[in-house]
């Protein structure tokens, strides 16, 4: 995505409950809806934020989907399964109860796991996550090595035919053809969602694409966290701002 699609780092206005009458919403997970952890394997996903997003699906009669870089099988694991889900960054998709749709995972996946792993293991501090259909190289605990996992990533897409996905403190190797805006795009064709206004609520470099694809389907982007470069309109502050905005819209809403 370049650059220029992004505007400047400024101090952006928290976004009006109005924004949800009538939304589509897309929700990213971590750093959003749950605090980033040391460990990705660490998360947990507590009952009162799974009843909370219910609540507001039912308000929006039923436009509500979690698009994250997580597989769909880690989401359904989290507590997430009775929701529409994309996952792997837009290659895979789930409703309610039915099975994933997208690609199986490559060999090439594995070749570049086996890689990282040989990496990690003479480095202190990093983490290979596993997921259905990529891998990612986590440096949260050892960011002395980022410019090296970089570089080793690029070199591995190179030679696998797998693109760099960058999110915070962490590459990731995965197929290419999706995003994050392509997802929001395909789940906006979906009945239960087309009549809303896309609001896509993000907090990584990841998100960016969907904001970019609310943004051009007459929606908006709401970013999580501090001022940078971002496509999205408004600005909550932190994960703890994120929850207590949803939970004033559901109680708007209702």
């Amino acid at each position: 995505m370049p650059d220029s699609a992004l505007a400047p780092a400024i101090a952006l206005p928290p976004p009006p409950l109005s924004l949800l009458e009538g939304a589509a919403l897309f929700l990213d997970f971590d750093g959003t809806l749950t605090p980033l952890v040391h460990r990705p394997d660490a998360v947990s996903v507590d009952d009162a934020l799974i009843d909370l997003l219910a609540r507001l699906r039912d308000r929006l009669d039923g436009r509500l989907a979690i698009v994250s870089g997580r597989s769909i099988a880690t989401l359904k694991e989290l507590g997430f399964g009775d929701f529409q889900l994309a996952g792997t960054h837009g290659l895979e998709f789930a409703k309610s109860g039915e099975t994933v749709e997208g690609p199986g995972r490559l060999p090439a996946i594995d070749a570049v796991q086996r890689a990282f792993h040989a990496f990690a293991d003479e480095r202190p501090g990093l983490l290979v996550e596993r997921k259905s259909i990529s891998v990612g190289l986590h440096f949260r605990g050892g960011p002395q090595w980022g410019a090296q996992a970089d570089a080793l990533a690029e070199r591995l897409a190179a030679e696998h035919g797998l693109i760099v996905q960058r999110g915070k403190m962490m590459v990731e190797l995965r197929p290419g053809g999706a995003d994050k805006g392509s997802a929001v795009q395909a789940l906006m064709r979906l009945p239960e969602m087309n009549d809303g206004v896309p609001v896509f609520i993000g907090d990584d470099v990841t998100d960016e694409e969907g904001f970019i694809a609310a943004s051009e389907l007459g929606g908006a982007g709401i970013l999580v966290g501090v001022p940078r470069p971002t496509a999205a309109s408004f600005c909550l502050e932190q994960v703890a701002a994120v929850r207590h905005y949803l939970a004033q819209g559901a109680a708007q809403l209702g």
